[in-house]
């Protein structure tokens, strides 16, 4: 073989062109390096962080790369979103979807609630309970566990292609939590995104913190509202671009309740640490206070409001924006590069249920059948967890889609009450027609649940006052699904009777009543329940003062007893919309009679008023009412010209129609509205024992003023019928 001849030409040639090469190389690089790196800080501020999206639209105009994020509180949430790949414009949107008002209450509608805990929560004020623990008492951690705003989240970042992992971001985020226990900072940068956000959201004493390794976060204003420091951690930005949202100090006349006391507590120390961020930034920083004057950190619903003034105040140093702007394809590129992979949306293989302790696990994985082999629906599964979350047994219920050997797996958490799964439950009930008749009762309650793996429950307790009660009952489900069920009951109550005549009160009653129920049931999915059983009662009635004129004396009688109850209103006590068919029947022979009552209700919605419709008849198919367990007409939004059972007889047809408008809301995170009203009232008793020149169809009129606040319903109400009395009413608490 002959050798090569080595060419020195060629390789002055090859190592000129390398050179060039190179230099080429090396300037593109140094060009590169010339962009600054950029960091950008959310603070916190509640409902004013929305200001936070009218910032991003700018940023976005003028083409400004961001290399990493940091974020506290509602500042936590908009980072997040925006590491996550989601435009201000899909932000926007999505609090345009958002019921706000609605998020802060947790209760599902009461149509998602079973039949058995509807009845609960009527009978005892939602949120009242009081965990017993080995420990002694322990109350509930927040007025808002965070339920409907953790299912927010998840949808907000498209939770159904898989659950967002922190490190797995394209754009480094950090966002911030306080550790409740030690007081110290916590910083995201790894795990569950939603998980995050909800944490730095956990305003104390508002919502319920969030448990993590042990430990209880909650929201990150207290120990860094504008976290400076550690977006220069993240990613040691040239430029940092700090927006600043939060609420200023409460002046002296806005400090009076105790509410707003705490509330200046958190602001003296949310300002604080402030203080102290602001000081670290740079004269070639940018900062951003956006104009928020009016805004208050709960004014949610005014979100675009708020982004409005956010992109003003952005606009105002546009100018040093300009100076960080990329060129349309280096930004669309870094963009793309953000937005994760949405194309194809992961299939189920399986479905778990993790983080059981002593509910079972079978109860609760009977309501996910049938996600496997399909994409996740995210309506159906906010349903799902809403509707267990309404079984009253969770503090929170979420879920998360996983991958795990090349399985995508639906990962129900349903996370157990801690203060459970014995509860003191409380009622309270004050009714009065002014100048006529009050009654005021407090009702308490020991409930104890999972009594077996199949959750049986076992309920008793005391009512004191005007209508003194004693009371315990069993509820056993037969199957996993609860499906079918036996539930018993036995109770003492002494209550009192008023005779009427011509308007007049002729006599006084005490009349005592022991009942015992043995029913067997079945749930009609989330409609209600159907019951069949057997009743026995024993009721004494006695005369206190007046003119005899209802039979006096003592008796026992019993029989078959049907009932139906199906609800599908949106809320518990004052609903906007929906229906309930409410039925029983009740067979004695041995007196030789049969009592029957039916109810109708609807409410709709229909331009600013609510519309509630309800249609009630009661009476005997077989033979006559007696004395000793007769209907009655009379009351409030019950012919409210009339005291309360002035007209008992053998039979009773009614009907009614009410217009509402709501004037006023509560305070965020405290559930209802308040109402004014007006009720047009008809109704008719047949073989009266009392009102017995009352012939015919009556008629009514009521107007009232009233809503749901933290002790249930409020009302305050003045009734007139021409036949009856002018009657002013006041109502507070469960029925």
């Amino acid at each position: 073989m002959q050798a090569q001849k080595f060419n020195f030409s060629n390789l002055i040639r090859c190592t000129a062109v390398g050179f060039l090469l190179a230099g080429v190389l090396g300037s593109s690089l140094a060009l590169a390096d010339t962009r600054p790196r950029i960091g950008l800080v959310l603070g916190g501020g509640g409902a004013r962080g929305a200001a936070h999206i009218g910032v991003l639209e700018v940023l976005r105009e003028q083409r400004v790369q961001i290399d990493c994020v940091a974020g506290t509180s509602m500042g936590g949430l908009v980072s997040g979103a925006f590491a996550a790949g989601l435009t201000p414009d899909e932000m926007l949107q999505a609090m345009d979807e958002a019921d706000w008002r609605d998020m802060f209450m947790d209760s599902p509608a009461a149509s998602d609630i079973s039949a058995r805990n509807r009845n609960l929560s009527r009978r005892f004020l939602p949120g009242s309970e009081i965990g017993i623990t080995p420990n002694g008492a322990v109350p509930l951690p927040g007025v808002v566990s965070g339920q409907k705003i953790k299912l927010f989240f998840n949808k907000l970042v498209h939770s159904e292609y898989g659950e967002p992992q922190i490190e797995n971001l394209k754009m480094p985020l950090s966002v911030i939590a306080t550790d409740l226990v030690s007081g110290d900072k916590v910083v995201f940068q790894k795990g569950s995104l939603t998980k995050a956000m909800r944490a730095s959201m956990s305003v104390p004493g508002l919502m319920s913190p969030v448990e993590d390794g042990g430990t209880r976060l909650v929201d990150g204003g207290l120990v860094d509202n504008v976290p400076i420091d550690e977006v220069r951690k993240r990613c040691n930005p040239d430029i940092v671009i700090a927006v600043n949202v939060g609420s200023p100090l409460l002046t002296a006349k806005e400090i009076g309740s105790l509410v707003s006391v705490a509330g200046q507590m958190v602001n003296i120390l949310t300002e604080q640490n402030v203080t102290k961020s602001l000081a670290s930034l740079k004269p070639t920083d940018i900062y951003i206070k956006p104009d928020l004057e009016g805004i208050t950190a709960g004014d949610f619903e005014r979100y675009a409001e708020t982004a409005k003034r956010g992109r003003v105040a952005a606009e105002a140093v546009v100018a040093q924006l300009r100076k960080l702007s990329q060129g349309d394809n280096q930004y669309a590129a870094w963009w793309a590069s953000v937005v994760p992979e949405r194309s194809i949306q992961p299939i189920i293989d399986s479905v778990e249920v993790a983080g059981i302790k002593r509910t079972n696990q079978d109860v609760i994985a009977t309501r996910f059948k049938g996600y496997e082999g399909k994409p996740l629906d995210p309506k159906r599964i906010d349903m799902d967890m809403m509707q267990t979350y309404g079984e009253s047994e969770f503090d929170s219920v979420d879920y998360s889609l996983v991958t795990a050997r090349d399985r995508n797996i639906l990962r129900v958490t349903p996370v157990e009450k801690e203060f459970g799964p014995d509860y003191v439950r409380a009622g309270i009930n004050l009714d009065s027609i002014l100048g006529r008749e009050a009654t005021y009762d407090l009702r308490l309650a020991y409930h104890k649940t999972w009594l077996n793996s199949l959750g049986g429950e076992w309920l008793t307790g005391v009512q004191i006052g005007n209508k003194p009660k004693l009371f315990t009952e069993i509820y056993q489900p037969l199957d996993p699904t609860r499906r079918f069920f036996v539930e018993g009951g036995i109770s003492y109550q002494r209550e009192p009777l008023k005779a009427w005549q011509n308007n007049k009160n002729i006599a006084d009653y005490k009349v005592d009543e022991v009942r015992l129920d043995l029913m067997g049931g079945m749930q009609v999915g989330m409609l209600g329940a159907i019951r069949l059983g057997w009743t026995e009662k024993r009721r004494e009635a006695n005369l206190e003062t007046g003119t005899l004129a209802i039979e006096s004396g003592s008796k026992t009688f019993g029989g078959w007893s049907a009932r139906v109850d199906f609800d599908q209103f949106d809320r518990l006590y004052l609903p906007t919309r929906g229906w309930m068919v409410r039925g029983s029947y009740f067979d004695s022979p041995d007196e030789n009679y049969s009592k029957a009552e039916l109810e109708l209700r609807l409410s709709r919605s229909i331009g600013g008023l609510i519309f509630h419709g309800r249609l009630y008849g009661a009476g005997s198919p077989r033979g006559d009412l007696p004395a000793f367990d007769p209907v009655a007409m009379g009351g409030f939004l019950n012919m409210s010209g009339f005291a309360r059972n002035q007209v008992v007889g053998d039979s009773v047809s009614y009907g009614s129609i009410r217009a509402e408008k709501v004037v006023g809301q509560l305070p965020l995170g405290l559930r209802g509205d308040m109402r004014v009203g007006m009720a047009l009232e008809s109704g008719k008793v047949g073989g009266r024992y009392t009102e017995t020149n009352l012939e015919g169809w009556q008629n009514s009129l009521a107007i009232y003023a009233g809503g749901e606040t933290p002790l249930g319903p409020v009302y305050a109400g003045y009734g007139y019928a021409p036949n009856g009395m002018s009657n002013i009413y006041i109502f507070v608490g469960t029925p």
